[in-house]
């Protein structure tokens, strides 16, 4: 059986809300508390207004992070959304976006990272 180091979501978002996907400190707001609904343990955020629209930014958590940049004009937001561990559920978080960005449109792909046995080799 392989074991994963972690997930990594890669969920696209459509159909989205521009206002909310203009407004940096609502894209704060919604990526901390997916992290949080998640069960992550945030350590630190950094977000940044484009003009003349688009919002990029990441919390980082204690387990990995997420990333996030959107197109406002398209309705549309691409997450990462990536969590190490089995305590933490990366799932609750894309749907926590979701909903908050009322996207009416979603595709995701979930990518194993870390997936052992493989051969390892030390880099020195």
């Amino acid at each position: 059986m392989e074991h994963a180091l972690g997930r990594h979501i890669l969920c696209e978002t459509y159909g989205c809300d521009p206002k909310v996907l203009n407004n940096r400190k609502v894209i704060e707001e919604i990526m901390v508390g997916a992290a949080l609904a998640a069960g992550a343990e945030v350590r630190e955020v950094a977000f940044h207004k484009f003009s003349p629209q688009g919002v990029s930014g990441v919390v980082v958590i204690s387990e990995s992070h997420l990333a996030i940049h959107t197109w406002p004009e398209l309705g549309y937001a691409a997450v990462d959304v990536f969590t190490c561990g089995d305590k933490v559920d990366p799932w609750l978080a894309c749907s926590y976006l979701v909903e908050h960005f009322k996207a009416k449109d979603v595709d995701t792909t979930e990518v194993k990272r870390g997936v052992f046995p493989h051969k390892v080799r030390v880099v020195s």
